[in-house]
C-alpha cells in the first residue's frame, strides 16, 4: 500500500515538475526555405532536394528574393524533448501569405481552396490543428509548408508552433481574436455608425460633416473587408484585390480629412483641390503602374496616405486650440488616438518594431464610438438650439398675431369709415349727375315757360324726377343694370329728355351714333358714360349760353367708346376751375371714368367747348 502511494507521488511530481515539462517540450531544430520558380502549381507538389536556406519565422521572402512571385517551400524540423513521450501534439500557424499546403512528414494536414490565381487569402487567417498520432515519428519530424505568394503582398510564412494542444488552443484563440474578431467588430461598428450618419445627412443636408462621416465609414468597411476576406472575389486575382485595398485606403484618408474639416468649420478650397488631385494621382498610380513596379506603388500610396493622415491630425490640434469649442476639442483628442495607432502600425508594417501587434484593431472601435458620441452631442446641441428658436418663434408669432389682430381691427374701422365716406360721395355724385340734372332741366323749363305751364306739364316733370330717384335707389352704381342692345337704345332716354329741353330753349342739338355696337361696353361703363353725358349737357343748359350743341358717339376699335360733346357757348377756364376746386361736376366725371378705366379731356375757349370721354 505504501509502495503504491509512493509510486503515485513520483508520477505526479514528474508530471507537474516545471523543469521536466520544459525539458519535454517540442524543440524546433531548424527552419529552412527554398524557392521553386519553375514548379508547376497544378502538378503533384514535391519539395526540392537542395538550395535550402536557413530562415527565421515569421518570414517575408521579398527581403531575400526581391520581386519574386510564385512557389516557395518551408521545411520546419522538430523533435520531442523526451524520447518515447506519447502525449498529443498540436500545430498553430499565424498565417500564410497568400495560400499554401501543410504536410507532417509525408501526410497532408490541410490546404487552401485555391492554390492558383485567384489565390485564397490566408495571410490573416490563424490555423490550429491536432497532429495525428499516426503521422508522428520517433526522433525528428518534419513540417513541409508549400506557399504560393505574390511579391506585392508580402509573401511568406507566419509564426509556427508545435506543442501542447491546450496551450496552443489558448494562443490560437487569442490570435483569432486579434486577427479576425477585432476586425469583424470594426466592420460592424463602422457600417452601423456610417448608416446612421448617412440617415442624419439625408434628413439634414446642411450637416455635411455627417455625409463625409458616412463616406469615411464606407471606405473603412471596404478596407476592413480586404482584411477579413479569404478569397479575392469580386476581383479576378490577388493583385487586383491589392489595388482595391490601396484605393480604399486612399479614399478613406480623403474622406477623413474632409470630415474633420467640415466638422471643425474649416474652409480650405485650395487644400481640398490639392487633396482630390493627390487622391486621383495615387489611385491612378495604384491601378495603372506595371506589375514589376506595383510593390513600390503600393508602398508609396501607403506612405503618402500615412503622411496626409498624420498631418491632418496635427493641424486639427492647432485648430481646436484656436476655436476652443468643446466638441472640436473632443474630436482633436480622438484624432490623437488615431494618429498614435496609425504611426505604430505603419512602423510595425515596415518591420521596424519587430513582431509587434497592431493597435488599430483595438483603438478603431473605441475611437469610432467616440466620434459617434461627439456627432450625437452636436446633434443634441443643434436640437436644443432649434427648440429654443422654436419657443422664441412661437412667442414671436403669438405677439405678431396679437399685433396683427389689433392692426386688422384698426384697418377694419378705417375701411368701414372710408366705405361710408365713399358711399356718401357716390350718393352725392348720383344725386348731382342724375337727379340734379333732371332738376336743372325742370328749373330751366319753368323759367322759360313761366305761367304757361299747365297741370299736365308739372305732373310730367314730377314723374321724371320720381323715375330718376327710383333708378338711383334701385340700381345704385349700375347694380342689376343691363347693357342696351344698340347705341340708339342707350342714348334714346337722354336724347329725348334734353332734346325737348334744348328745343324749348331754342338751342340747336345734333346727335350722331353708330347703328350697332362694335363690342358693347359693360353696364358700369354705360352708366358712367350716361352720367358724364348728363353732367355735360346740364352744364350747357346752366352755364354756356350756347346756341348749338353736338353729341357724337364713335367706336374706333371694338371695345372702345369715344363720347364727344361740343357747344358754341361762352366757354370757361378749365385749369382755374380744376385748381380752384369749384368744378364738382368735372371731378365727378373724372372719378366715374377712372373707376371703369376711362379718361376725360376738356378744351374750352369763347365760342367753343369740347368734352371727350374715352373708354378702352
Amino acid at each position: 500500500m505504501r509502495g503504491s502511494a509512493l509510486l503515485l507521488f513520483i508520477v505526479a511530481w514528474l508530471l507537474l515538475d516545471p523543469a521536466r515539462a520544459a525539458s519535454c517540450a517540442v524543440r524546433i531544430t531548424g527552419v529552412h526555405a527554398v524557392q521553386t520558380a519553375h514548379e508547376n502549381p497544378q502538378a503533384m507538389p514535391k519539395p526540392p532536394a537542395d538550395g535550402w536556406q536557413p530562415v527565421t519565422l515569421p518570414d517575408v521572402w521579398t527581403m531575400r528574393w526581391p520581386g519574386y512571385s510564385g512557389v516557395a517551400w518551408y521545411r520546419v524540423q522538430w523533435q520531442r524533448g523526451c524520447p518515447g513521450d506519447a502525449a498529443p501534439l498540436a500545430l498553430r500557424l499565424d498565417g500564410i501569405s497568400m495560400a499554401g499546403q501543410v504536410w507532417l512528414n509525408d501526410d497532408l494536414l490541410w490546404q487552401d481552396v485555391h492554390l492558383v490565381e485567384p489565390l485564397s487569402r490566408s495571410w490573416n487567417l490563424p490555423r490550429y490543428t491536432l497532429l495525428p498520432a499516426s503521422s508522428l515519428r520517433d526522433g525528428v519530424n518534419t513540417l513541409w509548408v508549400r506557399v504560393v505568394g505574390v511579391a506585392a503582398q508580402s509573401p511568406g510564412l507566419g509564426a509556427l508552433e508545435v506543442g501542447d494542444p491546450a496551450a496552443l488552443q489558448a494562443q490560437h484563440e487569442l490570435r483569432w481574436w486579434r486577427q479576425r474578431t477585432l476586425f469583424a467588430i470594426n466592420l460592424m461598428v463602422a457600417a452601423t455608425l456610417g448608416c446612421l450618419g448617412f440617415c442624419v445627412w439625408l434628413m439634414r443636408r446642411g450637416e455635411r460633416a455627417f455625409g463625409w462621416y458616412a463616406l469615411m465609414s464606407l471606405a473603412w468597411v471596404l478596407l476592413i473587408a480586404q482584411v477579413l476576406t479569404t478569397e479575392t472575389w469580386p476581383f479576378p486575382d490577388s493583385l487586383s484585390a491589392a489595388r482595391a485595398g490601396a484605393t480604399a485606403l486612399t479614399l478613406y484618408v480623403a474622406f477623413f480629412c474632409l470630415f474633420t474639416w467640415r466638422f471643425g468649420g474649416q474652409q480650405r478650397p485650395r487644400l481640398e483641390r490639392a487633396l482630390w488631385w493627390l487622391t486621383a494621382l495615387l489611385a491612378a498610380a495604384v491601378w495603372l503602374v506595371p506589375v514589376p513596379w506595383l510593390t513600390h506603388a503600393l508602398l508609396l500610396a501607403m506612405l503618402a496616405n500615412t503622411v496626409c493622415f498624420m498631418a491632418n491630425c496635427v493641424q486639427f490640434q492647432f485648430h481646436a486650440l484656436r476655436v476652443r469649442q468643446a466638441d472640436v476639442t473632443l474630436l482633436a483628442l480622438c484624432l490623437l488616438v488615431f494618429a498614435a495607432a496609425g504611426a505604430h502600425d505603419f512602423l510595425a508594417m515596415l518591420r521596424l518594431l519587430g513582431d509587434a501587434h497592431a493597435w488599430t484593431p483595438y483603438t478603431a472601435p473605441l475611437a469610432t464610438a467616440c466620434l459617434s458620441l461627439i456627432l450625437g452631442w452636436r446633434i443634441a446641441r443643434s436640437t436644443q438650439r432649434i427648440e429654443r428658436f422654436n419657443a422664441e418663434l412661437t412667442q414671436s408669432i403669438a405677439q405678431a398675431r396679437a399685433d396683427l389682430s389689433a392692426t386688422l381691427a384698426r384697418e377694419h374701422a378705417l375701411t368701414l369709415g372710408k366705405t361710408r365716406l365713399q358711399e356718401r360721395l357716390d350718393l352725392s355724385r348720383e344725386l348731382h349727375d342724375g337727379l340734379g340734372g333732371s332738376l336743372v332741366s325742370a328749373i330751366a323749363q319753368v323759367e322759360h315757360d313761366g305761367v304757361r305751364l299747365g297741370r299736365t306739364q308739372f305732373l310730367s316733370m314730377l314723374k321724371l324726377l320720381r323715375d330718376d330717384l327710383r333708378q338711383l335707389v334701385d340700381t345704385g352704381s349700375a347694380g342689376g343694370a343691363q347693357v342696351p342692345p344698340t347705341p340708339q337704345d342707350w342714348l334714346a332716354p337722354v336724347q329725348r329728355r334734353y332734346g325737348n329741353l334744348f328745343d324749348e330753349l331754342g338751342i340747336g342739338n345734333h346727335w350722331q351714333y353708330p347703328s350697332q355696337w362694335r363690342g358693347a361696353p359693360s353696364a358700369l361703363q354705360c352708366l358712367a358714360l350716361t352720367r358724364v353725358l348728363q353732367e355735360a349737357l346740364t352744364n350747357v343748359v346752366k352755364h354756356s349760353h350756347a346756341r348749338c350743341v353736338q353729341v357724337q358717339l364713335t367706336q374706333p376699335e371694338p371695345g372702345q367708346c369715344h363720347l364727344r360733346v361740343q357747344d358754341d357757348g361762352v366757354g370757361f377756364d378749365v385749369q382755374s376751375v380744376e385748381q380752384g376746386g369749384l368744378g364738382v361736376g368735372l371731378g365727378s366725371m373724372k372719378a366715374r371714368l377712372a373707376r371703369v378705366g376711362g379718361t376725360v379731356t376738356i378744351h374750352s375757349q369763347p365760342g367753343e367747348t369740347v368734352l371727350v370721354a374715352r373708354l378702352g
